[in-house]
Formats: structure tokens, C-alpha cells, sequence
């Protein structure tokens, strides 16, 4: 796969008006992002098929658009083209927004085979990495948002996002390409002279003051986050952590459970579980998480024994009091779980009912558990970990409808979690026929993967 770079722009949040400017202000991270200013980039890649996607017909016509409505997006989103910066005299990081502020944006052109990499079947999890760009992370420094914009000949074009995760969580990602598609659309029938609106419901609100935590939360973040870090001569770096090579023998796939499939596993769950279903939560999410994992850890197979661990990312916009805003920006989630046991809990018999009354659980707790008594379970299970247990995570969500952002061009025929090939996480989407159901995206080494794909299948048809 040859990709050639056609340019690296940056592109400026637009102005409103001829006597529109933007002031510099900051904006200062809250409790739950604190956890995220050393995590690894999230990247994601979306593809739309345009056979008339000529390289005359994209760069004409196509790039234009998405380049003008990323400018007009960005003036809603003016954090997403500043910076993340620690002094070190300061007790944390924030977010510093100024009026020269751009965001990168690299143009590519790829002779790679758009079919083959928007099948479900198996294919090298490499491929997928030269498509999405990188930040530019210091230790004093992190930008938020890079986009690359790769053109495939005649065949359709793809969108390369890559974000920081200390104010990209999935909701504020997914508001952010909902505007950005928003915008882009308006601009066939638009006047040229009028700045395009966003509706209300992604129209973000930067309000800090509706953040209602306890004093001394956001002190104890930073106090757990420096007992992980293993660099001690630099506890404020924002740098993460060095990644490992991504091994050539890694492959992708995509997975669907159909909303019968998981009514069927339901069923399964309520037969073979004593406890009565209505103490559970069988959501879409926690059926097809613990199925999955179920699967993960049986393709590994090995000693019983060995220790296994998975966990989930929970969203409390709507479980503070107050709530925040539905169109709060920023991250308002916390890793869930660490759940630890041994392999043999989910190898044998019932492994997966149990996984999912595990899950269950963790999530009908956090309806009740308030953020303080969350955290100190947090912390504890932290101190706890065995490293090197099996671990599993999820990426993306079923609620947030990325699979439906059309830019004028159509809906998306492919969405891929790039960054879930470091270790063994999952993503999981929306199906894109609006059918129900889930699809699910898996990285793992190709022998395994095999194995996990027999699992998979041969359990929906017990």
C-alpha cells in the first residue's frame, strides 16, 4: 500500500464577521479528564465510497467543502485548535486558547484497495495506521485534534481523526464529526455570505461551573496518576507511556450481532442464571461485551489459572447531581471495572452468563454509587493489578450514531477504531442499517483470531 502526502495545512477556526475575533482564554480540566492527559490518542478513520471521486473531481470539489466546514466547525469548537499545557509552577494541566490557534490537516492519496480495507474480513491491523494522523505530544505540551483527508482514486475517500483524550470522549467526539458533517451539508444550499448555525443539540457548552465534585478529587487524581507513572523524574511530563510495534501478524475484523442475536443470548442469560432478571441490566452493550470477552479469553485458552482482567469506560454526565449538559465539552468518563479473576471463570461452562452478571452489576452499581465512593473503589482495584493479566476494554459506544454522519456524500460504509489494535480491546458501533443490533471491531494476532471467530460463531448457533 503506497500512501502519498499531498500537503500539510493548518486550518484556522473561521471568524463570523469581518469585526469577529477570537480571545485567548483557558480553559481548566476537570476531575475526569485529569485521568485521561496521559493516555495514548484516540484514533479513529471513516470511510465513504464515491466512485466519481476522481483526483480532479476531490480536489475541486470534495477537499474544498471539507476544509471550509472544518474552519466553520472549529469557531464551535475553538479548544479542539489549542493547546494542552502543564507548568510545572501549576498543580495541573489546562487547556490554553489563543487567537492564532490552528488544527493540522494532512491530504493523501492511497493506490490501497478501499473494498478490500472496508470488508469485515480479516486484514492486517498495519494497514489501517498510515491513514490516520498523530499529535504533536512534549512534555509541557499536547495539541488536541489532527485530521487526515486520504483520497482513493475512483473509489471513495476516508477521514483520519486523531484526538486527545483528556477532552475527546465519545459523546464530545462524536458531537464534533456530527457538527463538522452538519456544516459540510449546509454548504450545498447555504449562502456563501451567512455563517452556518448548528443546531442546539451540538452546539457545545464550555460552562465549568456546573461541575459539582467534592473538594480534593481532582488533588487525589493527580496523586494516583504520579504513583503510576514510571517516569519519576518527570511526573507532570503529558507524554504517554512508549508504545510497542503493532506486530505484522495482527488482523481486524468486524463482527455483527443482529438485535436477534442478542435477544437470544438474553434468553440464554435468564435460563441459566438463578437470580431473577429483573435484578439484571441486560442492555445491548453488556450482552455483547461479555460475549465477546468470553470468546477472547477461550481463543487464548491456556492455564486456568492465568489472570484475566476487563473494564469499561462509564459516562457520569447524567449520573452527577447536578447532571452536566448533554452538550457539555470535554470528558466526563472513568475507566469502570478492573474487574480481575482467572481465566477458568470465563473458560469453562457459563462463562459467559457470568461475565454478563459481573457486568451487570458494575453497571446497576453506578446508578447508585456516588463520584467519591467511585473513586476510592477505583483507586484500590488500581493498586491491585496483575500486569501481566489478559486485559480487555471497549472503544466507542452503540448510542452516539457515528455510523449515520453523512458530509453530503452519503452515510459513512465503514468506521474503524484504529488505536483498539495495542492491546485487546473492542469497538463497538451502531449496525449501519439501523436493524438493531451491534458491530463489533477485533484486534487480534491471526492464530488466535481463527480460534475466536469459531468461538464467536458456533456460540450464536447453541
Amino acid at each position: 500500500m503506497a500512501l502519498n502526502v499531498i500537503e500539510n495545512v493548518r486550518v484556522r477556526p473561521a471568524t463570523k464577521s469581518s469585526d469577529d475575533s477570537v480571545d485567548s482564554f483557558s480553559l481548566p480540566l476537570n476531575f475526569f479528564e485529569l485521568r485521561w492527559i496521559k493516555f495514548h490518542p484516540n484514533q479513529r478513520v471513516i470511510f465513504y465510497r464515491h466512485t466519481e471521486s476522481s483526483s480532479e473531481t476531490f480536489h475541486s470539489h470534495i477537499l474544498p467543502k471539507l476544509k471550509l466546514s472544518l474552519s466553520h466547525v472549529l469557531r464551535y469548537y475553538l479548544p479542539l485548535a489549542g493547546l494542552l499545557t502543564w507548568d510545572p509552577k501549576d498543580p495541573k494541566p489546562s487547556i490554553i486558547v489563543s487567537k492564532n490557534d490552528t488544527v493540522s490537516l494532512t491530504v493523501a492519496e492511497t493506490d490501497a484497495d478501499f473494498s478490500f480495507l472496508t470488508s469485515n474480513g480479516l486484514r492486517p491491523a498495519t494497514l489501517f495506521h498510515p491513514l490516520v494522523p498523530e499529535l504533536e505530544i512534549s512534555d509541557d505540551s499536547a495539541t488536541l485534534l489532527s485530521v487526515q483527508i486520504t483520497l482513493f482514486p475512483n473509489q471513495g475517500f476516508c477521514i483520519g481523526i486523531a484526538s486527545h483524550h483528556s477532552v475527546n470522549d465519545g459523546t464530545t467526539s462524536a458531537m464534533f464529526i456530527k457538527s463538522w458533517s452538519h456544516i459540510c451539508r449546509l454548504q450545498e444550499n447555504s449562502n456563501a455570505m451567512e455563517f452556518p448555525l448548528l443546531p442546539e443539540d451540538l452546539t457545545p457548552t464550555f460552562d465549568r461551573t456546573v461541575i459539582n465534585i467534592p473538594s480534593g478529587l481532582e488533588s487525589k487524581m493527580i496523586d494516583f496518576l504520579s504513583s503510576r507513572s514510571k517516569d519519576s523524574d518527570n511526573l507532570k511530563t503529558l507524554k504517554p507511556p512508549p508504545l510497542d510495534e503493532i506486530s505484522s501478524d495482527v488482523v481486524r475484523v468486524t463482527l455483527e450481532l443482529t438485535s436477534e442475536n442478542i435477544e437470544k443470548l438474553r434468553e440464554r442469560v435468564r435460563n441459566e442464571l438463578a437470580r431473577s432478571p429483573l435484578e439484571l441490566h441486560l442492555s445491548a452493550f453488556v450482552i455483547a461485551y461479555a460475549y465477546s470477552w468470553t470468546c477472547v479469553v477461550k481463543a487464548r485458552g491456556g492455564n486456568p489459572n492465568r489472570p484475566v482482567r476487563f473494564i469499561y469506560t462509564a459516562d457520569f454526565r447524567a449520573r452527577l447531581d447536578p447532571p452536566f449538559p448533554a452538550t457539555y465539552f470535554g470528558s466526563c468518563v472513568l475507566p469502570s471495572g478492573w474487574f480481575q479473576y482467572e481465566a477458568g471463570t470465563f473458560l469453562k461452562e457459563g462463562g459467559f452468563v457470568k461475565a454478563v452478571e459481573i457486568l451487570s452489576d458494575s453497571v446497576k452499581r453506578l446508578g447508585s454509587q456516588g463520584i467519591e465512593s467511585f473513586f476510592e473503589d477505583y483507586v484500590q482495584r488500581g493498586k491491585n493489578i496483575i500486569p501481566d493479566a489478559q486485559a480487555g476494554s471497549v472503544a466507542g459506544s452503540t448510542r452516539l450514531a457515528i455510523n449515520r454522519t453523512d458530509f453530503g456524500w452519503g452515510r459513512p460504509v465503514k468506521t474503524e477504531f484504529v488505536s483498539i489494535d495495542r492491546n485487546e480491546a473492542f469497538s463497538m458501533l451502531e449496525r449501519r442499517d439501523d436493524s438493531g443490533g451491534v458491530e463489533i471491531g477485533v484486534c487480534l494476532k491471526k492464530g488466535e483470531m481463527n480460534t475466536f471467530l469459531s468461538l464467536f460463531k458456533d456460540g450464536l448457533s447453541d
